[in-house]
């Protein structure tokens, strides 16, 4: 692999086995919980799957494989909990994201991967305010009450 495709190659292993891409591909809709998140984090999935599919074909230009996605065995038991109760692990998961494209975005072997991990930070940080500002809302919200029969 050459030493240029290194960083496209971290992008793809930052974003692919994340618990939000787990979700997504268990699917999301199925998941308990606010629509409000579901929206969010659908937002969220197209965002950073427009991101790796851009990596991907540039990788596929280089002639350099594409890494298979894997995901931790640990999500497996996460398929059925709340959206609400994951929605603090998803805003953690995607700072660590935000810390590491950082690293890729100022490395200077390859131009193309750090502007396309700059642009996966952008678009993580502003998803990060929206999970923020929806948990903050769902904190607050006190719950429904039963209708009268």
């Amino acid at each position: 692999m050459a030493a240029s495709s290194d960083q496209l190659v971290r992008v793809l292993k930052v974003l692919q086995p994340s618990l939000v891409m787990y979700l997504a591909d268990s699917g999301i809709w199925s998941y308990p919980g606010p629509e409000e998140i579901r929206l969010a984090l659908a937002g969220l999935v197209g965002d950073q799957q427009a991101v790796m599919d851009r990596a991907a074909l540039i990788l596929e230009e280089r002639e350099v494989p594409v890494p298979k996605k894997a995901f931790p065995i640990s999500f497996s038991g996460w398929h059925d909990v709340d959206l609400g109760h994951i929605l603090p692990r998803i805003v953690t998961s995607l700072e660590q994201q935000a810390v590491e494209l950082g690293r890729v975005a100022e490395a200077p072997d390859d131009a193309t991967a750090a502007g396309l991990a700059a642009e996966a930070v952008k678009t993580i940080r502003r998803h990060i305010d929206s999970l923020r500002h929806i948990a903050t809302q769902q904190q607050v919200s006190p719950p429904a009450k039963p209708a009268a029969t």
